[in-house]
């Protein structure tokens, strides 16, 4: 286990990610692990990670997967394949290097994949709840055309000069996102299956508005998972609940996390662990 800082960098699987750290450390209380969109990394959560910290007094970890941020380079990934790799991979060890010993794994888009993938394939009794924030289980050609149109973009628009502020290498940050989305394999992703193997609470914050993912995405989960399924349905929100309606995501997330680990005291560590 790592002696964390308030930020840093950590060598996880041959590769060197970015990460913050706010509040109580994972060996002194619960820690919600932040699983950043597939353009996102540590900087682009903004103030929520603090607002999350302070209106539940965990700790929350957030870091940048290889290719986003201030991380090291990626490989080209080939259609949504890397998410598997991510989720079974990467946060197993990152987990392990940080010391996590109890708390939520919070996810927002291709993190909220990550996050489901990890739990409907790993029993971590640690993971005592999940967050999907905008998540998508299976592709849409809804999705296809968004991800389509926000490669138009990049290409005519100043978006390119706007991920630059936040990624290292903003071309490759994008052709890492754009190439796995648009990548035909992708019609037929699905990941369906892994929703009926998770075994701890889930909140789902979906905008009512996402081009991304419809409601159907909700709708599947309910339908696979034998867990409790929460939803909060923002109208006239898009795809990113955390930065569009920042106050009704926060008291979604926050109370949430506070019922399981608070009221219900899943985020207790064990007593000779105190």
């Amino acid at each position: 286990m790592i002696l964390l800082s308030d930020e840093g960098f950590i060598d996880i699987a041959g590769q060197t990610l970015e990460y913050r750290m706010i509040g109580p450390r994972p060996d002194e209380a619960a820690t919600l692990v932040l699983l950043h969109e597939g353009l996102g990394c540590v900087a682009m959560w903004g103030d929520f990670p603090d607002r999350l910290a302070k209106e539940t007094g965990a700790g929350v970890f957030v870091y940048s997967r290889a290719g986003c941020g201030r991380s090291s380079p990626a490989a080209r990934p080939h259609g949504a394949s890397h998410l598997h790799s991510q989720a079974l991979s990467v946060l197993p060890t990152l987990l392990e290097a940080i010391g996590f010993r109890r708390g939520l794994l919070v996810g927002h888009s291709d993190g909220a994949s990550i996050a489901t993938l990890y739990c409907g394939n790993v029993e971590d009794h640690r993971v005592r709840g999940l967050v999907l924030i905008a998540p998508h289980f299976f592709s849409e050609d809804s999705g296809v055309a968004a991800a389509a149109t926000v490669g138009e973009a990049y290409r005519t628009s100043d978006l390119r000069e706007q991920l630059a502020r936040f990624h290292a290498d903003a071309d490759s940050a994008f052709r890492g996102w754009s190439d796995a989305w648009l990548d035909p394999t992708v019609q037929t992703w699905d990941i369906t299956e892994e929703l009926g193997y998770i075994r701890v609470p889930i909140l789902i914050v979906q905008g009512e508005a996402d081009p991304f993912a419809t409601a159907r995405q909700i709708a599947v989960a309910q339908d696979e998972c034998y867990c409790p399924v929460e939803v909060a349905l923002l109208p006239g929100v898009q795809h990113a609940p955390h930065r569009e309606a920042s106050e009704a995501t926060l008291a979604a997330v926050a109370g949430f996390a506070n019922r399981l680990l608070h009221d219900h005291h899943e985020g207790d560590l064990p007593a000779h662990a105190a």
